[in-house]
């Protein structure tokens, strides 16, 4: 038999010894483990409530507009939350100016502290932003400063800067050759945690923070009608330590929270 022939026969061999291996056997042995060992992760981590599926233990979903139900964090993932479009907004702490199709992150952020401000009645105030949720930013050129996330007739956040008397923002007025300035402002405590403002980097993240929970509690309890003190002690019951003891932070898992609130 001619070596060309014995090398190509050779290669046959492996490539279905290979495909056999890696593509079957391989696959069937984990999926096997993973089914004995880990059915439930294995399968989604997949929660029922009355017999129908409602959620994974593993991806967040919105209950926004459910006084009644502790909210998610906020998610950049497609609509939210969608599995096939896993994502971060990919914006940066230099994202602070809007623009007339979208919104800056800074922006994003004010507006969403505003909003949990005024649905958990404390401060939705911090550092950057306006009191109407925009970000704090002026652009500065020389004998002129705009508050350029106010777009007129809106009334600046700060009268003057630095004896120029600021202007709201004019639509259609290209800015772009400006100074650009964050103002901090005069804010001294943050009510509002950060991860009721911010996505995670998945945007599938199905838990909160420990702060984000408690500062939630009274509104639900109130919304209702149950003590407040019942409220809490469901927070802790469903709240995850650190991993290993000692990595990352204590979290909650909002679906199973409501599920528990439910059901008590």
């Amino acid at each position: 038999m001619p070596s060309w022939i014995r090398q190509h026969l050779a290669a046959l061999r492996a490539l279905l010894v290979l495909t056999a291996v890696t593509g079957v056997v391989y696959p069937l042995a984990v999926t096997g483990v993973a089914q004995a060992v880990f059915n439930g992760k294995a399968n989604g981590s997949l929660i029922e409530k009355d017999g129908k599926v409602v959620g994974s233990a593993l991806i967040g979903q919105s209950f926004e507009g459910h006084r009644e139900y502790f909210q998610s964090r906020p998610s950049a993932a497609g609509d939210g939350y969608d599995p096939t479009a896993t994502s971060a907004s990919n914006l940066g702490p230099e994202d602070v100016i809007d623009t007339a199709d979208r919104k800056s992150l800074l922006t994003q952020v004010c507006a969403r502290s505003r909003a949990v401000g005024e649905l958990e009645g404390v401060s939705g105030a911090r550092p950057f932003c306006t009191s109407d949720g925009v970000g704090a930013v002026l652009k500065v050129f020389g004998d002129r400063a705009v508050a350029v996330n106010q777009l007129c007739p809106a009334t600046p956040f700060v009268a003057d800067y630095r004896g120029v008397k600021v202007e709201c923002a004019r639509q259609g007025e290209n800015y772009a050759a400006g100074r650009t300035v964050p103002v901090r402002g005069e804010v001294r405590e943050v009510v509002v945690p950060a991860d009721a403002v911010a996505a995670s980097g998945s945007g599938l993240d199905p838990h909160i923070s420990v702060a984000y929970a408690e500062l939630q509690a009274p509104r639900v309890a109130r919304a209702r009608g149950v003590d407040l003190a019942r409220v809490r002690r469901l927070v802790e019951e469903h709240t995850t330590a650190r991993a290993l003891g000692f990595m990352g932070e204590p979290v909650v898992n909002v679906l199973e929270l409501n599920l528990a609130l439910d059901r008590s």
